[in-house]
């Protein structure tokens, strides 16, 4: 992605670029306003880019907004342009968040304003922002999502002790089971039970090296994180973000018997562990579909759910694009992909997850 060598002109002395991630000053800039920005989340972080653009071949256009030479503002927009799943302008494609970070009102406006030129110039059907808070309270919203953040106290027992007791009587399980956790230093053994998971549940897995991007882009800030069994086999795996003074378990991977050892449970218990060790402030355990599986565990943890305000500016389109497996239309494909051997799956998938985002 080259600069923009004319920034959109903007009130206030507003300028609005297009970061060129060659271009290593600007990069740190932007990195710089990501690290203190309060709105910002691990998503706007300027690697993203690489990765959308290397691994999945979308358009980027990640626009900062600089006021005398100072970033003041930042959009991270990608395209997903698919014939299955629509054309789109998304703020961020793979993300749980995202959208304008800026608390310059000219800079908001100014970005905003280059998002929707871009948005025409490209032909898109609609322009989505992954906002955790409303911003246009006129804009057609996604009500299927919620996101669960808690508070990591500073006490490893404390911790504990604030898990529902039942939920907590599943943790303790998976110690007696003899469960241990280990940091890998690949993505190899995360992928095995991720797309064996997702397989099970019928969805498409994302390819390898989309993995191997993330741990490559964002090094000690993206970890996989493995629990074997007591002898050792892997049976659940979770790829985190850390960002601050947060963790992010993000993507996760099970075994058929992870289920009976508990394993899921042990998994991120250790991880909060572990995170409350490293001094840190706040477990994120991201997004779940309302009424979802992954809902109700998390809300057995003791987090509550806080929704979430996807925004969209429909162009093309007379509604809300639904392409997630609630989705009625993708049952006979879901159903589908379940018989599917795995191999196949695991080959194919990578051709139709690039589209979703």
């Amino acid at each position: 992605m080259l600069a923009n060598d004319h920034p959109a002109p903007g009130a206030a002395g507003i300028e609005v670029k297009q970061l060129d991630s060659g271009d290593r000053a600007a990069v740190v800039r932007w990195e710089a306003f990501v690290a203190v920005a309060p709105a910002a989340t691990f998503f706007h972080r300027a690697g993203w880019q690489n990765v959308l653009r290397d691994i999945y071949r979308h358009r980027t256009c990640f626009l900062y907004a600089e006021r005398n030479g100072s970033v003041v503002g930042i959009l991270p927009l990608a395209q997903i342009n698919s014939l299955l799943f629509g054309n789109a302008l998304i703020a961020l494609p793979f993300a749980v968040y995202g959208g304008v970070v800026s608390s310059d009102p000219a800079a908001i406006t100014a970005l905003e304003a280059e998002a929707e030129r871009l948005a025409r110039e490209f032909g898109v059907a609609h322009l989505e922002y992954r906002n955790i808070d409303a911003h246009h309270s006129d804009w057609p919203t996604q009500d299927l999502y919620v996101t669960f953040r808690k508070e990591i106290l500073p006490d490893e027992e404390a911790n504990l002790q604030a898990i529902p007791r039942k939920q907590r009587a599943m943790v303790r399980k998976g110690i007696k089971n003899g469960l241990r956790g280990e940091i890998d230093a690949s993505a190899d053994r995360f992928f095995a039970l991720y797309a064996d998971n997702v397989h099970r549940h019928g969805t498409p897995a994302m390819p390898k090296l989309y993995f191997d991007a993330l741990l490559r882009e964002f090094g000690e800030d993206c970890e996989v994180f493995t629990v074997v069994d007591a002898m050792g086999t892997p049976v659940s795996s979770v790829i985190s973000f850390y960002f601050r003074d947060e963790v992010l378990p993000y993507y996760a991977g099970d075994a058929e018997c992870a289920r009976a050892l508990a394993a899921n449970d042990f998994k991120y218990w250790e991880l909060m562990r572990r995170a409350c060790l490293r001094g840190l402030k706040v477990f994120d355990y991201g997004r779940s579909k309302v009424g979802s599986g992954s809902y109700s565990f998390k809300k057995n943890w003791g987090f509550e759910a806080r929704p979430l305000h996807y925004e969209y500016r429909l162009y093309t389109c007379a509604d809300i694009p639904q392409n997630n497996p609630n989705n009625p239309k993708y049952k006979l494909m879901i159903a589908a992909w379940r018989r599917m051997p795995i191999a196949l799956a695991n080959f194919l998938g990578p051709f139709i997850v690039r589209n979703l985002g």
